[in-house]
């Protein structure tokens, strides 16, 4: 019985080493290149199955804008809304609409799921809310096995990045996240900028200051 114990241990604590080191390889190569998934104004050959998170106000408005300049090969896309944000989701439907191509119109889905945090709520009761949207987030992303994960900041954006994070640790998938800071941070990166800053392969970002101030970021000038 002992032995069986301390060779599950063995076993355990090896495949814990061996997912360590897979985790430090991928953030170390992360760091070490940006990959440039997102090519604004040039056409891609391939499809890229595109998740996008929207936020609340501002944050739709950017993340759409940016979609603007991605080509149509950035299909199906897939767009993932709190289930509290009517908003965005009317904005997201009437910017697909208004898509000259009528193709494009039926290659896009909404998605909604709770809200990991809300907006002025405290740290320490988001952790709560966080797991819950966990739950709902974790699923979507295993049964979508998108190719870009493409984000702006809402708190929605953690659970979903990190099953996409899972998904490329564990080799069953590369899942490209594209980080886009929202205009409204100027000096600093937002709570969800800072949790993705080593992670994310590419960080976009509005302003120039803040590029130097984040050298692995990339400025891209204002998308509003």
């Amino acid at each position: 019985m002992m032995e069986c114990l301390a060779n599950l241990l063995v076993l355990l604590t090896s495949l814990a080493v061996i997912l360590g080191v897979r985790v430090v390889y991928i953030i170390y190569k992360l760091n070490c290149k940006r990959c440039g998934y997102i090519q604004l104004g040039r056409r891609r050959k391939e499809p890229v199955k595109t998740m996008i998170i929207a936020g609340s106000g501002g944050h739709t408005s950017e993340i759409l804008r940016l979609r603007s300049a991605m080509s149509e090969t950035y299909s199906p896309r897939e767009y993932v809304v709190a289930n509290t944000d009517k908003m965005s989701e009317d904005k997201i439907w009437s910017a697909e609409s208004e898509r000259k191509s009528g193709e494009s119109k039926s290659k896009f889905s909404i998605i909604k799921i709770p809200r990991s945090r809300e907006v002025k709520q405290s740290y320490i009761t988001s952790i709560a809310t966080t797991l819950y949207s966990c739950l709902y987030s974790f699923p979507i992303v295993f049964k979508s096995m998108p190719d870009l994960i493409l984000v702006n900041g809402p708190g929605t954006c953690i659970p979903l990045c990190a099953a996409g994070l899972i998904l490329t640790v564990l080799g069953v998938k590369k899942v490209h996240i594209i980080y886009v800071e929202s205009f409204c941070r100027v000096e600093t990166l937002s709570l969800s900028g800072l949790l993705l800053y080593h992670v994310a392969d590419e960080m976009l970002v509005q302003w120039s200051g803040l590029q130097k101030k984040y050298p692995k970021t990339r400025y891209i000038g204002r998308l509003v």
